[in-house]
């Protein structure tokens, strides 16, 4: 497997698996984030996946406590060495099937307010964006910008749309949006610039679950599925 190492600052090391969002590197990053997760080095304090990239976190004073004939060599350098230990003994193999994760989503009206926009900017109906954003095949390769935001691929090109000029100092929180290629759901509220179609009932992010704050990860497959006002507002009730 092909990988390179660079230091972040003095206490994190950039694994870069790839150059360019794609399946393969995905599995690749995938593949490093379960390594560690279940060998939890000791110095390890977080490991952070990204499209391309897994970095991780580790706490120097540890290494250096631990290593004391080589109290010489820094921390970096140690890290890297048992990062390629481990590297060279894993293989890619058959990784463990994706989460499917259904998200109800009430398109248009007030909690999609660019839908109109992004039908007009490709010159299709309301109907048409609904049905082609429904019919993406999803992967959320990423969590990030806020707590439980994903980025998800697989959205049809056909309706990739600019983000908008002028962001929403405002977003609401479960807001679905389009931008550029991706689509994304706003676990909280927050400012943004997505182009917004609709809006799920589900909370993502839920920060009084300790083991689990975010409900979805990096890796999981997601379908969007339709629902009326009078069905948002039930399943909020039940959040």
């Amino acid at each position: 497997m092909n990988y390179t190492l660079r230091p972040l600052g003095d206490h994190a090391v950039v694994i870069q698996l790839g150059s360019s969002i794609q399946n393969e590197t995905h599995e690749r990053v995938k593949a490093v984030t379960n390594l560690f997760e279940n060998q939890r080095p000791h110095w390890l304090v977080e490991y952070i996946p990204a499209f391309t990239t897994v970095t991780l976190y580790y706490d120097p004073m540890k290494i250096i406590e631990s290593h004391q004939p080589y109290q010489h060599t820094l921390p970096y350098k140690i890290v890297c060495s048992e990062i390629e230990h481990a590297l060279s003994n894993m293989t890619l193999g058959e990784q463990e099937g994706s989460r499917i994760i259904d998200i109800p989503v009430c398109y248009g009206g007030e909690f999609g307010p660019d839908l109109e926009e992004v039908a007009n900017h490709h010159q299709l109906t309301t109907e048409e964006i609904i049905s082609k954003h429904l019919n993406g095949d999803y992967l959320v390769y990423m969590i990030g910008f806020a707590p439980g935001f994903p980025y998800i691929g697989g959205m049809s090109p056909d309706i990739a749309t600019p983000r908008r000029k002028s962001p929403r100092l405002k977003i609401p929180a479960g807001s679905v949006g389009i931008a550029g290629e991706q689509t994304g759901v706003y676990p909280i509220e927050t400012p943004g610039g997505w182009q917004l179609i609709g809006r799920t009932p589900l909370k993502l992010f839920k920060p009084e679950n300790d083991d689990s704050p975010s409900l979805l990860q990096a890796g999981d497959r997601i379908r969007f599925k339709p629902i009326s006002f009078e069905e948002y507002k039930a399943l909020e009730e039940e959040q």
